[in-house]
């Protein structure tokens, strides 16, 4: 049965509401309607896109959590933070990102969503890359959507370093895996 397009707009409303993350596609196949119905739809209800939706969470949920550097200097965008423990984020590869003649990710794209995730992680004013190392699994490509995961997996506090590996993965399949040891002030 279709819905009217009041009914269909308060459920997508509410869709949003309960999940910022969720795509106009994911959308418009729940509510068997076009991907356009449903842009239209959030123009209606001023809704904005995904990307600004993310921001929009992102900015005012880790704004005050990320200590070691602004958020708006975080390559991608951080969907989950949990310091000196794991952190989460999400990057959207588009043609600017990619080498012209073949669609392929530049690698310093990558690696910085890595490092600024590397260094978000970390619950302390200042973090620093002391060392990594990094492998590049698989090419990344335009319209791409890169999610990118931070794991704290030691601290050595009478150093003053941590050790944080970053995993990427575009569809499930790792892109992009990295070990980053990581020097604080604090021990």
């Amino acid at each position: 049965m279709r819905r009217t397009k009041k009914e269909r707009q308060r459920l997508l409303s509410e869709t949003i509401a309960e999940n910022p993350f969720v795509t106009d596609e994911q959308l418009a196949t729940q509510f068997q309607v076009s991907v356009q119905t449903i842009r239209l739809d959030r123009m209606e209800l001023a809704i904005p896109e995904l990307r600004e939706r993310i921001k929009d969470v992102a900015s005012k949920t880790y704004e005050n959590e990320v200590k070691s550097l602004p958020i708006d200097e975080i390559i991608g965008e951080i969907i989950d933070i949990e310091l000196d423990n794991r952190a989460l984020s999400i990057f959207d590869v588009k043609e600017e990102h990619v080498f012209q003649r073949n669609g392929i990710a530049r690698g310093h794209h990558l690696f910085a969503q890595a490092n600024s995730l590397a260094v978000a992680v970390i619950d302390d004013e200042l973090a620093l890359t002391v060392h990594s190392n990094i492998t590049f699994v698989k090419p990344v490509r335009a319209g791409n959507r890169v999610i990118t995961k931070a794991v704290v997996i030691a601290r050595d506090d009478e150093n003053h370093r941590t050790k944080v590996e970053v995993t990427s993965t575009v569809n499930g399949e790792t892109v992009f895996v990295g070990e980053f040891d990581m020097y604080r002030t604090k021990g």
